[in-house]
C-alpha cells in the first residue's frame, strides 16, 4: 500500500504538487494519469525518496521508502528506463543490481527471461531500440521480487505484443496481492488495465475512484444517429426545450447527439414523420472522460476539439456540413532486436 498525506513540493514560487492525498491500495492496479505539468512525476519521485516533500508525508507500505535498508526487495520502480549505463550488457546491469541486495544470480536469469530478454542478454544497452530499454527497466524493478511496484509509462515503445505482455503482468501481478501503480498516456491501454484511477490536474487530485465508477458517471454519453432529414430532426429536437442538448456534425447526414436518450430522438423522429437510419447510443471511453476532467486543467492548449460540439439548432439551418477536424497518426516504435 502507498498512501500519500497533504503531499506538497514546491520549486521556488512553483507549486507543483499542491496538497495531494491518497491511498494505492493492494490487489489493484491503480492509475496514474494527468496531462503534462499535472505533478505525477514529481509524486513518483517524492514517492521513492527522489525528491523530498516540502510538506506532507508519503509512505510504502507504512514506511517512508528511505527507511528500507534493501529496497528492491520491497519497492520495484521504473522511472527511467534510460538511466543505465550504456556500456553495461543487460545482463551486468542485472547482475550489479542483485549484488548490492544480495539478489542471487539465479533471479537475474530468471527476470531476463520473463522480460523477453534472453537473446540480447549479453549486448550493450546502448545498442537497444526504446521497446528493450523498457524491457531492462521492468526486468530492474521486478528483481528484487517486491510487494510494490512503481512504472511510469511502462509500455513507452513496445510493440502491440511487449504491450499486451506489459498488460497481463501487470494484472497478474496485482492479482497475487501486490500493489501496481502505473502511469501511461495510452488512454485505450489504461482502460483495459486499471482498476481504480487517480487523476492528478496542475498538482492536485480531481478524480480517486474505481475506472468503472469514473466512467459510469459521465454525463455525456451520447446517441449516433443517422438521417436523411437530419436538419428537420435537428430542429424538432431543438423544439423539444430540453437544456443542454447539443449536436455535433459526423458526416453528411449523421450527428452526435448529446443531452437526449435514444428513446426520446425516436419518438421523436416518429412524431415528425423521420426516417432514421441509425440510432445507436455510444458510451463515453476514458479518453473522452480524461480529456473532459482536465479540460481546465491542461499548462499549454492546441486548440483542437474546442468546437466539436454545439447547441443543436446551431446545425439545424446547415445539416450536411460535416464536423472537420485533423488527426496526427503515429506508428508503434518496433524493437531493433528479440
Amino acid at each position: 500500500m502507498i498512501e500519500a498525506r497533504s503531499l506538497t513540493k514546491q520549486y521556488g514560487d512553483k507549486t507543483a504538487v499542491n496538497d495531494v492525498s491518497f491511498t494505492v491500495q493492494s490487489g489493484k492496479v491503480t492509475g496514474f494519469l494527468g496531462p503534462n505539468g499535472a505533478g505525477k512525476s514529481t509524486t513518483m519521485r517524492m514517492i521513492v525518496g527522489l525528491d523530498r516533500p516540502t510538506s506532507g508525508s508519503v509512505t510504502v507500505d507504512g514506511k517512508p521508502y528511505a527507511d528500507y535498508p534493501a529496497p528492491l526487495h520491497e519497492v520495484g520502480v521504473l522511472l527511467d528506463a534510460k538511466a543505465v549505463h550504456t556500456g553495461r550488457s543487460a545482463y551486468n546491469h542485472l547482475r550489479a543490481m542483485a549484488a548490492t541486495h544480495g539478489i542471487p544470480t539465479s533471479r537475474v536469469n530468471e527476470v531476463i527471461e520473463m522480460t523477453g530478454l534472453t537473446g540480447v542478454a549479453k549486448k550493450r544497452v546502448g545498442g537497444f531500440s526504446l521497446g528493450m530499454g523498457q524491457r531492462l527497466g521492468i526486468a530492474a524493478a521486478l528483481l528484487g521480487d517486491p510487494r510494490v511496484l512503481i512504472l511510469d509509462e511502462p509500455v513507452n515503445g513496445l510493440d502491440p505484443e511487449g504491450v499486451l505482455w506489459v498488460r497481463q503482468l501487470v494484472r497478474y501481478l496485482a492479482a497475487e496481492g501486490r500493489t501496481v501503480l502505473l502511469s501511461s498516456h495510452l488512454m485505450s491501454e489504461m482502460a483495459q488495465t486499471a482498476d481504480h484511477l487517480i487523476v492528478l490536474g496542475r498538482g492536485r487530485v480531481i478524480a480517486d475512484a474505481p475506472i468503472a465508477d469514473i466512467l459510469a458517471g459521465d454525463q455525456t454519453a451520447a446517441v449516433q444517429v443517422k438521417s436523411p432529414r437530419i436538419d428537420e430532426l435537428a430542429a424538432a429536437l431543438v423544439a423539444l426545450g430540453r437544456p443542454n442538448v447539443a449536436l455535433a456534425p459526423v458526416s453528411p447526414g449523421t450527428a452526435s447527439v448529446t443531452g437526449l436518450t435514444a428513446e426520446i430522438i425516436g419518438e421523436t423522429a416518429a412524431a415528425n414523420g423521420i426516417a432514421l437510419h441509425e440510432l445507436t447510443p455510444t458510451s463515453a471511453s476514458l479518453e473522452d472522460v480524461f480529456m473532459r476532467l482536465t479540460q481546465d486543467e491542461v499548462e499549454y492548449r492546441t486548440g483542437v476539439g474546442e468546437q466539436d460540439s454545439a447547441p443543436a439548432g446551431a446545425h439545424a439551418a446547415a445539416p450536411s456540413t460535416s464536423a472537420s477536424a485533423s488527426a496526427a497518426s503515429a506508428s508503434d516504435a518496433q524493437e531493433a532486436t528479440r
